[in-house]
């Protein structure tokens, strides 16, 4: 049987699949209470040019981590490599947690965000968080891929999402022109108005 590829969508020397414009997708915080923080097998991707401003940061949301977070943070440091050899936040040893969580009550929240929106912190969270359910891939000659990623874990944001009619880069309009620039997300609402989105 075989299997249907989509549409890819090229803007510049960014590949978008198309099921990041054809899926809905809204988060469901209340449901989930921010497990795609908790639930992994390594930390978020980082880039490179994040590492500087999440240690120069680290003191302005370092009050609102969880001790089991700060004491990873100090041993391992403000990131980690992980199996496939990529740049990724630390995790709690032992638990599968970023590091950066803040925990009240069953409700996970990020420190580093948290402190942002209060002032005290410059850098918002990496952009591989804010992005997230897309997964930027890079590829060959310095273009990138923007894919969809399914996580059971998700089910309610998507199930939101086509409730109220609100699609992927819709939703993450804010975090798609940060990294990309509004050109880009311009070019990408123009191109799912053609696919029919």
């Amino acid at each position: 049987m075989g299997h249907k590829f989509g549409t890819i969508i090229q803007i510049g020397d960014v590949l978008v699949s198309e099921d990041v414009v054809e899926e809905f997708f809204a988060c469901d915080y209340p449901r989930c209470k921010g497990c795609c923080c908790i639930i992994g097998d390594s930390g978020a991707p980082l880039k490179e040019e994040e590492l500087d401003p999440l240690e120069k940061e680290y003191g302005a949301y370092a009050p609102l981590m969880e001790e089991a977070g700060r004491r990873t943070v100090g041993e391992k440091g403000f990131f980690e490599i992980d199996r496939d050899g990529d740049l990724v936040t630390p995790v709690v040893p032992g638990r599968e947690e970023c590091a950066f969580c803040r925990f009240e009550g069953e409700n996970c929240f990020c420190a580093i965000e948290r402190s942002f929106f209060a002032g005290g912190s410059r850098f918002r969270k990496p952009i591989s968080c804010q992005l997230y359910p897309i997964r930027v891939v890079d590829l060959r000659n310095g273009t990138v891929g923007l894919n969809l990623h399914r996580w059971d874990i998700c089910k309610d944001a998507y199930a939101k999402g086509r409730r109220e009619r609100i699609r992927v880069y819709q939703f993450l309009k804010d975090p798609l022109t940060e990294a990309f620039g509004t050109d880009f997300y311009e070019a990408l609402c123009a191109a799912a108005a053609r696919l029919g989105y």
